[in-house]
């Protein structure tokens, strides 16, 4: 996700390489954090260093051609954008949407309004009230959700050298005028997104071009504040100490957040993503100036090949992920094949940096139509033209098919149901009135394994169990058992929920002194996310953590060590091992692998309330 690349201009100015550098930190963030979120929770922070970028080259050149021409030619920018950005993006749209075409049809749905926005550089806003969290990582993930940023950075390409061109002919020479009013409005962006945030639907600060701006608009300040014709390579040594100091240290901070910085915390959004955003504008600032030794530091061949191909990665990292993930079991082996994915996506990088990227970069129309009229006939033009042929026709055939919306599976329908039976046993228990068991029932006991001593001890006990899509699925099985358990359970819940739904249910009264959480199915939590559930909870209360079953997903090796390692330093929390459990017992489950069959569901239950007896 590279987009603006330091260029030689009017004046010559020289090829700052170390922001190469920058930008593999930025790209490698990014797949990291996707690839394994549980590693790297921050890695999401990599696009506003590329917001930082772009804002600041974009502004420097700009300045530079008022300064020397005291105009700013607005058709030339636009063009030059346009031949950088354009083609690849086209590119990865046409390959994607073959493949959808061919070997994904459930991804066809909505397929003409996603390649529509994206060439049109809306995307982001057509997200916001159409696409998927960009935090949930196991609802069927579109393999087009990152490309929300491409509409923002078109965006600010489009108003921002226009906006900034008429101010400078307003008030061209009250320059520190201009530096303020940029500021503010990169302020004002951050405090829009802090107004604006919502918990439940994080889609609208996080997409939305007005509340990421203050990241571009921090880079158009800094370019303003520090323009690279005016810095100087005779430094002082104590001013070059000074700044290398201050570069360490801003590349500490990114470092530490891409570690800690939670993508779902009230923080991120109240201040946190623009304090990153300022740590890594003094990394820039301390990149650019040739008096300092950050560029020589993060200048080599590797951060120079990533740093060039870094729109590439970007743009095919998720397609490539999400077809990979969709064939093949990522859980049991998340590291190989994470590395098969980086190859790949690296590889599709290389391909579309020599194939379309550097033909288009320098290309001019006339000089197609010419190359058109006068190159001979060869084999591999005539190659090269058919296969592209065939692509085209590809994806047209795919855009053209009826667009239909995917009929729910039988495992949706369930939850539907699940949920709705879970929602009138609630109210049932908040009134007193759920029905007792029928300790003698012989379908209970032989559905369950249980014996009419079991079955009696389970229809006393009354508990709170929290959940997410699994727990919802297994509600009614556990209410079979329990009338008096009180669930509360939504699909796609996060772990990051968990405090302020415990803390909601124990000011209703409707946290039990059993407690069962079944959190860590939709991403990996924090050890700062699970204290907080612990401390929410109470020590009064004996919790029953189950760990997780996710065949597909990488972070679940993580989520059940964490769990394990919770339940040794707590004396009140105690593992339930359904992941041992469900080991080799594949037809338990749905075709997800993920959520459980009938079957599945009543080895679940009775998992959770024999560990539960022995305790109790």
């Amino acid at each position: 996700m590279q987009k603006i690349r330091p260029e030689r201009t009017d004046q010559g100015s020289r090829y700052v390489t170390g922001v190469d550098g920058m930008r593999t930190l930025a790209v490698a963030g990014v797949i990291i954090y996707h690839l394994f979120i549980a590693q790297l929770p921050g890695g999401f922070l990599g696009v506003p260093l590329f917001l930082l970028i772009s804002g600041y080259f974009v502004t420097d050149q700009l300045q530079n051609e008022w300064d020397q021409h005291q105009t700013i030619d607005l058709i030339s920018f636009y063009r030059r954008r346009f031949r950088r950005l354009y083609p690849p993006l086209v590119g990865m749209l046409l390959v994607t949407v073959v493949y959808i075409t061919l070997f994904s049809h459930q991804l066809l749905y909505q397929l003409r309004q996603v390649v529509v926005t994206n060439l049109l550089w809306v995307y982001n806003w057509w997200e916001i009230g159409h696409g998927q969290s960009y935090f949930d990582r196991f609802s069927g993930e579109s393999p087009f959700t990152h490309l929300w940023t491409l509409g923002v950075e078109a965006q600010f390409y489009l108003i921002w050298p226009a906006l900034l061109f008429i101010v400078l002919v307003g008030l061209g020479k009250r320059r520190r005028l201009i530096k303020w009013l940029t500021l503010t409005l990169a302020v004002l962006s951050a405090v829009l997104m802090a107004v604006l945030y919502n918990p439940a639907n994080l889609n609208r600060v996080y997409y939305g071009t007005d509340t990421r701006a203050f990241s571009l608009l921090l880079g158009a300040w800094l370019a303003m504040v520090w323009p690279r014709k005016h810095l100087r390579g005779n430094l002082a040594p104590t001013g070059k100490t000074i700044l290398n100091g201050g570069g360490v240290i801003s590349l500490l901070i990114i470092l530490i957040g891409f570690c800690s910085l939670d993508g779902q915390a009230k923080f991120t959004y109240f201040g946190g993503m623009f304090l990153y955003s300022l740590a890594g504008m003094v990394l820039l600032a301390t990149i650019v100036h040739p008096g300092a030794s950050m560029n020589r530091w993060l200048t080599n061949p590797v951060f120079s090949w990533i740093g060039r191909r870094s729109y590439g990665i970007y743009i095919y990292q998720f397609p490539i992920m999400i077809f990979y993930e969709a064939k093949v079991q990522v859980g049991a082996h998340p590291f190989i094949n994470g590395f098969i994915e980086v190859a790949m996506i690296l590889a599709a990088a290389e391909l579309s940096y020599r194939l379309v990227e550097m033909p288009a970069k320098n290309l001019q129309l006339k000089e197609l139509v010419g190359k058109l009229k006068t190159r001979p006939a060869g084999l591999k033009r005539w190659v090269r033209l058919g296969a592209t042929s065939l692509l085209v026709c590809v994806a047209l055939v795919g855009l053209a098919l009826p667009e239909k919306a995917p009929a729910k599976t039988a495992l949706q329908n369930h939850l539907t149901k699940a949920n709705e039976a879970t929602v009138a046993r609630n109210k049932l228990i908040a009134a007193g009135k759920a029905p007792k068991v029928n300790v003698n029932a012989k379908s209970l006991k032989t559905k369950y394994q249980l014996s009419t001593k079991q079955i009696k001890a389970l229809g006393k006990l009354k508990m709170t169990v929290i959940g997410d899509s699994v727990m919802a699925d297994a509600a009614q099985n556990i209410q079979e058992l329990v009338p008096d358990a009180y669930v509360d359970a939504q699909v796609g819940r996060q772990g990051s929920a968990g405090p302020a739904i415990i803390k909601e249910l124990k000011k209703n009264g409707r946290l039990a002194k059993i407690v069962v959480l079944n959190l860590g199915t939709n991403g990996p939590m924090t050890t700062q996310t699970v204290n907080e559930i612990l401390a929410a909870v109470g020590k009064g209360c004996q919790i029953y953590w189950i760990n997780a079953h996710l065949p597909t997903k990488s972070w679940e090796k993580t989520v059940n060590s964490q769990l394990k390692k919770t339940a040794k330093e707590h004396s009140n929390v105690h593992l339930v091992d359904w992941n041992a459990q469900s080991k080799g017992h594949a037809s338990w489950f749905a075709k997800d692998r993920v959520h459980m069959g009938p079957e599945g569901n009543v080895q679940f239950t009775r998992l959770l309330l024999t560990t539960i007896l022995k305790n109790e």
